[in-house]
């Protein structure tokens, strides 16, 4: 069951369906707008992986990596959220950003996704500045710590 429902007109981005005049069921559409909306909001990944969880949470998501298998397959790159039993899939939009918390770091989306790779302290030089290293290193060691750098 990884497509449950088709919507017959959706949001451009984020698919989010829309109501129809005189739609029956109606809190069917908005129920699953409201999880759509709660995975893409400020969204958390518990990291990338090819195959669904064994016992996933409802409300955990994950990134597909490409070549996904089972419930995965042909979901690749996008956000899988687990919802009362079920997978829900999300197309990312370029320029989206998700947290990782497998890496701790931050993921962005453009042709797949890509995470920034660690700044490394400097190195050699005929001029040596210890206390402009130690500086460095400290910006460094901060900007890891915030998950702004790999």
């Amino acid at each position: 069951m990884p497509d449950p429902i088709g919507f017959s007109a959706t949001t451009a981005r984020f698919k989010l369906p829309f109501l129809n005049v005189a739609q029956a069921q109606k809190e069917v559409f908005v129920n699953e707008a409201h999880v759509i909306l709660d995975a893409l909001l400020h969204p958390v990944v518990q990291g990338t992986t090819d195959t669904p969880p064994t016992d996933p949470k409802s409300g955990e998501c994950w990134i597909v990596a490409p070549s996904g298998n089972g419930l995965f397959a042909s979901h690749d790159d996008e956000i899988a959220c687990y919802h009362d039993g079920q997978w829900i899939f999300c197309s990312p939009a370029r320029g989206m950003q998700v947290f990782d918390l497998t890496t701790g770091a931050l993921a962005f989306f453009a042709n797949g996704w890509s995470r920034l790779s660690p700044i490394s302290s400097p190195q050699g030089g005929t001029n040596v500045d210890i206390e402009a290293r130690a500086a460095i290193d400290g910006i460094i060691a901060a900007l890891n710590q915030e998950g702004i750098t790999g």
